[in-house]
């Protein structure tokens, strides 16, 4: 049967960490769960060695903060699944659509399959990041032929047979926008299926800032198919 690895950065989130590790940890698929600490500072990291590590298969805690594509590579290198799924730490997706996800690959119908939050339902979250999600991914799809809907979703799962292919640099926000075009250039169609999303304010934790859209739009560009 194979193995799914879910690999979950976890940044500052101790409110949340334990109750989405237990969500992972009931998903009834073969996997292994990566969780990557990348240096947190609000108790995150007491918390998973106290109980996270308990409940992951692997708990790496980053010595510097090296932000989210830098704990994807070093999840995605501990990893020894067939499938490679990022995860959030937040709560914002619930982590039982990853069944979903993977269900094409594992089923042989897909090499890559992505989480869609605005695919046959209405848009989520404030307008202008409603606004910015439309506009980077009509960017997306012209530059990497694509037709999905939502370059921003962190469920991007593919065989990890296509890793070392993809060679990812990127080491923030912009790995999501570098997957994608990596995966196109590599000429793998992506297969969209809709989730569920539960979007949080800034007060609230959610680190996406306003500069990170310019970087991934420069992402986006970089890694078009040419």
């Amino acid at each position: 049967m194979k193995k799914v690895s879910i690999i979950i950065p976890c940044y500052n989130e101790k409110n949340t960490i334990i109750q989405l590790l237990k969500k992972v940890k009931d998903l009834s698929i073969n996997k292994e769960i990566i969780v990557v600490d990348d240096c947190s500072t609000d108790g995150s990291r007491e918390i998973l060695k106290e109980k996270g590590e308990k409940i992951a298969d692997k708990v790496i805690f980053h010595e510097h903060n090296q932000r989210k594509g830098g704990a994807l590579h070093t999840g995605f290198a501990a990893a020894t699944g067939d499938i490679l799924i990022p995860q959030d730490a937040d709560l914002e997706l619930d982590p039982n659509d990853i069944v979903k996800v993977v269900e094409p690959i594992l089923e042989n119908k897909a090499e890559v399959s992505m989480g869609s939050r605005f695919l046959n339902t209405k848009m989520k979250g404030y307008k202008r990041n409603q606004l910015a999600n439309i506009v980077l991914t009509k960017f997306s799809n012209m530059c990497t032929k694509q037709k999905i809907t939502d370059v921003n979703c962190c469920y991007i799962a593919f065989k990890r047979k296509y890793l070392q292919q993809l060679a990812l640099k990127e080491r923030d926000f912009a790995i999501n926008p570098e997957l994608i075009g990596r995966i196109s250039t590599i000429g793998l169609k992506i297969v969209e299926v809709p989730i569920q999303y539960f979007p949080r304010t800034s007060e609230e934790g959610k680190k996406v800032k306003f500069r990170d859209g310019f970087k991934a739009i420069r992402a986006i560009w970089k890694y078009r198919v040419k």
